[in-house]
């Protein structure tokens, strides 16, 4: 309990704002405005640490380095502490490939959640439509190569349900890779 308690805690402020640094990355990498209401929660929890390291992290033509390195670094910082409070110093030679690791277990989570709040909009008949816009603008990236492949079936685009499926099977292998990143540090 002692352990779980914090564990929780820990995943779910790294959750929040590990993720809203990832969101940040993924929105200006597919030029997604942020101008709405979810851009400026993102920007209002992540500028704390992306803009501090933005002054020396350039970015690489989209690809937003500061957010990145930033999700990752918290990430770090949660495996630092539960760590340092189970007492085990031995792992931490193996730190960076764990958080790497967590990173992108983390980037899966929200790509499948991004996937789900899609479907489910795009579901409701009467849903908020600049909401609906921005989610269609994050998630199509992600479907629209599998609808190539995927006709609609009565009327119902079931990508998202397949990019859900693929997401799952890629958390189940970087499930697998952190259990072995693990044994490297015993």
């Amino acid at each position: 309990m002692l352990y779980q308690i914090p564990s929780f805690l820990l995943d779910v402020i790294v959750g929040l704002l590990g993720g809203a640094c990832l969101l940040r990355l993924y929105m200006q990498y597919h030029r997604v405005p942020f101008g709405n209401p979810l851009g400026r929660f993102v920007f209002a929890i992540s500028d704390w640490i992306v803009l501090p390291l933005r002054k020396v992290l350039p970015s690489i033509g989209r690809w937003d380095l500061s957010s990145l390195v930033a999700a990752w670094l918290l990430v770090m910082a949660k495996f630092l502490l539960l760590w340092l409070l189970i007492g085990n110093f031995s792992r931490l030679a193996v730190l960076p490939l764990v958080s790497l690791i967590g990173l992108l277990q983390l980037a899966v989570s929200g790509l499948t959640a991004l996937l789900v709040v899609y479907a489910v909009l795009s579901w409701v008949p009467n849903a908020s439509s600049m909401l609906l816009d921005l989610i269609t603008r994050l998630a199509d990236p992600l479907v629209r190569p599998l609808r190539r492949f995927i006709p609609l079936v009565g009327g119902v685009d079931l990508s998202p349900l397949a990019a859900i499926v693929l997401l799952q099977v890629v958390a189940i292998v970087l499930g697998s890779l952190m259990g072995w990143a693990w044994t490297l540090g015993r």
